[in-house]
């Protein structure tokens, strides 16, 4: 598994001039299900016999290259099959292969703890692929293009196409996954990172680490307790002493107890400044794990694995750390950059789709206020812009992390431009608060923007067509647009503390057109009314 037997076969037989084949692609044609859905529903065992069937079929018709299932070669009589013919064992160490494979769901047998479980697989399995092999031919540190000309040498054939241009790898395969990384820049003192947005990223965590860290924190919610040991496991397999810190699912983590909780649980671990902490999770986790790391020891690195959209667009980018109060959200915090941000894609395949939505509308709010692109990919195809299986779904998180990127790069501590970032916010933390943090915050983003389009129109800021493409695009994905309109009294006390705020004065981000923010400061109470009507029901 991860060899990229894929990518390399089918380079193979393009060098050969042979048709390339796949005994897992033909068990899913015949399923109408793909392999780690079998294995749920069916178990292993059911798998197997299937495997075992194909392995014959395709040994005993196919005249190319054929590329078997990492588990095939534990059936005897696939093996007995196999002897004679030229066979090719794909081998790689383990950190290369936890690196290709990572904790993607999609290969049920590494689900939870992948180096652990690697070692195990390949332990019952080594001798068994060395027994049939006719070469052994290591793929760490190679092309998948050296890796075809190594097998084509190691079997002595001689190529009928050697110029000729190979198929595109499949998307799903490991050597051909794309990660794209987008530089934020440091200011004020900190260290420029990077965010990283693609699939099987798990590799790249030990590196962010460093060498000069002894102790890892991985802070998870209880949601995610599987996935948190599993990384804590993984830590530990690579020589850090790693402790798991579980705190409560959203907005509950971000309190004062649970920040002390943490603390704790570094003071017992012996946490010292070359440490590090992991947030893995939602928008939530990351806040209270970057708070506890900016807090303890007055700065320690940390590493954000956002796990949601809102966590991969938003809370994980830019360095805002914090906690909520009774009196508002966010209103105890630092500014404290992570080292690093992993945005793993594979974590959005099994989101529910109301958190999936939600966070479109950080995604939307990008597109009004900074990259228009956003907002045309989601109109030309709104059901496929619900879904991770969409086929712009890379780019609308990539479009809006970059976005931000751009500009907490120049405005780290919201001393100016960083303010655009929260249009649409005054009013949606406001609800919040009022829903005692039950909302989703996507939700209440999206009856904000809503809200301060009204209100840029109003105060003649922003006009009609822009405005009304507000409502049209938050509703095609089914997003909120209103809310009470009784509960108007509260809600403009609480933004009256909002950080924006500068003593009485109330400010809020409006548009003077698309991708134009600006800042609306003491609007006319009667302008605030009016807007609010235009959105309350």
């Amino acid at each position: 598994m991860g060899s990229g037997k894929s990518t390399v076969g089918a380079l193979v037989a393009e060098r050969l001039g042979v048709v390339y084949r796949d005994t897992d692609a033909d068990i899913v044609a015949a399923e109408g299900r793909e392999i780690a859905d079998i294995f749920v529903d069916e178990g292993e065992p059911y798998f197997r016999e299937r495997e075992r069937a194909a392995v014959r079929a395709a040994v005993a018709t196919h005249p190319g290259v054929l590329a078997l299932g990492g588990g095939a070669i534990l059936d005897e009589g696939t093996r007995a099959l196999l002897r004679g013919l030229p066979v090719v064992y794909l081998s790689m160490d383990v950190d290369e292969a936890v690196r290709r494979v990572g904790l993607n769901t999609a290969r049920p047998l590494l689900a939870v703890n992948p180096r652990k479980q690697w070692r195990e697989l390949m332990g019952a399995r080594r001798h068994l692929y060395e027994e049939v092999a006719r070469a052994v031919v290591a793929t760490d540190d190679r092309t998948p293009e050296e890796v075809a000309e190594a097998v084509l040498d190691a079997l002595e054939l001689k190529t009928a196409n050697p110029g000729g241009r190979p198929p595109g790898p499949r998307p799903e395969d490991p050597m051909a996954s794309q990660v794209t990384r987008i530089h934020v820049g440091g200011t004020a003192g900190t260290e420029p990172y990077e965010v990283l947005v693609g699939r099987q990223l798990l590799g790249e965590l030990g590196g962010l680490i460093g060498d000069a860290a002894k102790r890892v924190a991985v802070i998870h919610p209880e949601a995610l307790a599987e996935t948190g040991e599993a990384l804590r496991q993984d830590l530990a397999d690579q020589g850090y002493e790693a402790v798991a810190v579980q705190v409560p699912n959203a907005e509950e983590a971000k309190t004062a107890e649970v920040a002390a909780y943490c603390w704790k649980a570094l003071g017992q671990s012996g946490f010292t400044r070359t440490d590090v902490i992991v947030g893995v999770g939602g928008g939530a986790t990351t806040d209270v794990a970057g708070f506890v790391a900016a807090s303890w020891l007055r700065g320690v690195r940390w590493i954000a694995v956002p796990t949601t959209v809102l966590g991969m667009v938003d809370a994980a980018v830019g360095g805002k750390t914090g906690i909520n109060t009774a009196e508002g959200k966010n209103l105890v915090g630092a500014f404290h950059p992570p080292a690093g941000v992993l945005c793993d894609l594979a974590a959005l395949d099994s989101l529910p789709v109301h958190d999936y939505v939600s966070g479109l509308a950080e995604i939307i709010k990008a597109g009004f206020i900074a990259d228009p692109a956003i907002l045309d990919l989601i109109e030309a195809d709104p059901e496929a812009a619900r879904t991770p299986a969409g086929p712009h779904t890379a780019e609308l998180i990539e479009r809006s992390i970059q976005v931000k990127a751009e500009v907490v790069s120049g405005d780290l501590k919201e001393s100016g431009l960083r303010e655009i970032l929260n249009y649409g916010h005054t009013l949606a933390h406001a609800i919040e608060k009022n829903e005692r943090y039950k909302w989703r915050h996507g939700a209440a983003v999206a009856v904000g923007m809503h809200f301060a389009a009204e209100l840029g129109r109003l105060a003649g800021r922003l006009d009609d067509a822009t405005a009304d493409r507000h409502r049209t695009v938050l509703e095609s994905v089914g997003l909120p647009l209103s809310y009470r309109y009784d509960q108007w009294p509260k809600l403009l006390e609480t933004m009256k503390v909002d950080k924006k705020s500068r003593g009485d004065l109330l400010r809020f981000i409006v548009l003077d057109g698309l991708a134009k923010p600006t800042v609306l400061e003491g609007p006319d109470p009667a302008v605030l009314l009016a807007a609010y009507g235009e959105v309350a029901d």
